[in-house]
């Protein structure tokens, strides 16, 4: 197959991905598990190997981050049943002051943001986004924007969400390195796209009449039962913490001590929040009076709604296998190794088009490591 027909073939398989998904609203899963099967009969693959090859792609990444999903769930949804995402939130409000408020919300979302998905840092923390707009007599998007833009930045760009850690498998990447610029370059990121996107626009909307919603939420919180700041920063920080320490043992020790050794093992990522979350059952659970049940139920809970996320990356390193064994990623390198197309500005194209189209940010980090992760094998230009 020539370069230019690979290309052709991928180009129209996004495509049709972008449609089927953003305007015909069929199911991410479904769409993709059938657009990589239909690319892959496409390029002349036989039906079993088509077969074979989405499978062992989706099972590949499930391995990485199945674990890494259902740990994170749980710890967040502990932090939210206990109160300790709502007194972080509070403490940093407090000492902020009303007219920093925005800023806070932004430093809250980047820390509830860590450990929790998008959707369950938003859910967890817009009841505390309509109290405190309230409470200080502020318009609801100048805390919402800012509170919204750092959980996208923290589910986009920090390990140890599914989409990056799906990039850094593609990429071979370091983890520790991934998590530190991810949180260096999505700091200034989440403050154009929140604060400072918010002072400009804010006005420009309006008055909002109050909703059921808002109403719903209304002395929602009671302090007096909230855990103390210390500990639900500490239980919030730990998985990040236990990783650091995993890329700092590899500068100060040989991988033969013992130091090392046991740094290296708890700073895996699955380990990080198995850790984390056990600790987090114990903290903040029976700590704070919780029975062996609730906690049970709890963590039961919280994992119908991973299925469908879990799906969606397991398919989306299926579509991402059927190019590598289909042949077109070899014939993509090839043309734009060729056209000598800087690799940043190839992934970011194709990430931004399938965002803008999907909304999704895994499916968009999916594709575009899938196309991009062979080539990058190929290329000494471009760290992982």
């Amino acid at each position: 197959m020539t370069p230019l027909l690979a290309s052709g073939l991928t180009a129209a398989a996004i495509v049709l991905l972008m449609l089927l998904i953003g305007v015909a609203r069929l199911n991410p899963f479904v769409t993709l598990f059938a657009v990589s099967i239909g690319l892959a009969l496409a390029t002349g693959m036989p039906t079993e190997q088509a077969i074979a090859s989405f499978e062992n792609g989706m099972g590949h990444v499930l391995g990485h981050v199945a674990g890494v999903v259902a740990l994170g769930t749980m710890l967040g949804k502990i932090l939210a049943e206990t109160g300790g995402a709502d007194q972080i939130a509070l403490t940093i409000s407090r000492l902020a002051g009303k007219k920093r408020l925005n800023w806070a919300m932004m430093v809250i979302g980047l820390l509830v943001g860590l450990p929790v998905f998008f959707e369950v840092g938003f859910v967890l923390l817009i009841p505390l986004v309509i109290i405190l707009s309230r409470r200080n007599n502020l318009p609801l998007p100048v805390l919402a924007f800012p509170m919204a833009a750092a959980l996208s930045v923290t589910h986009a760009m920090v390990p140890p969400h599914p989409a990056t850690l799906l990039a850094i498998t593609a990429y071979h990447a370091d983890t520790a390195r991934t998590l530190f610029w991810g949180i260096v370059i999505g700091t200034p990121i989440a403050a154009l796209a929140g604060p400072v996107y918010t002072w400009y626009i804010a006005p420009r909307i309006g008055p909002l009449a109050p909703t059921a919603l808002e109403a719903q939420f209304t002395g929602r919180i009671e302090h007096d039962k909230l855990p103390s700041f210390a500990l639900s920063c500490a239980t919030l920080l730990m998985p990040v913490v236990l990783m650091l320490g995993g890329a700092l043992a590899e500068l100060l020790w040989p991988a033969t001590a013992l130091p090392y050794r046991i740094l290296h093992f708890l700073g895996n990522t699955d380990i990080a929040l198995l850790v984390a979350t056990l600790m987090s059952f114990w903290l903040m659970g029976s700590l704070s009076g919780l029975s062996r049940e609730t906690i049970l139920r709890f963590s039961n809970e919280c994992l119908a709604p991973t299925a469908t996320i879990m799906l969606l990356i397991g398919a989306g390193g299926g579509f991402g296998r059927e190019l590598i064994d289909s042949g077109l990623s070899h014939s993509i390198t090839n043309l734009a190794l060729g056209a000598h197309v800087p690799l940043l500005v190839l992934a970011w194209m194709l990430a931004l088009l399938v965002r803008i189209a999907t909304g999704s940010a895994t499916v968009a980090t999916t594709t575009a490591s899938g196309i991009v992760g062979p080539i990058l094998a190929t290329s000494h230009s471009v760290s992982p």
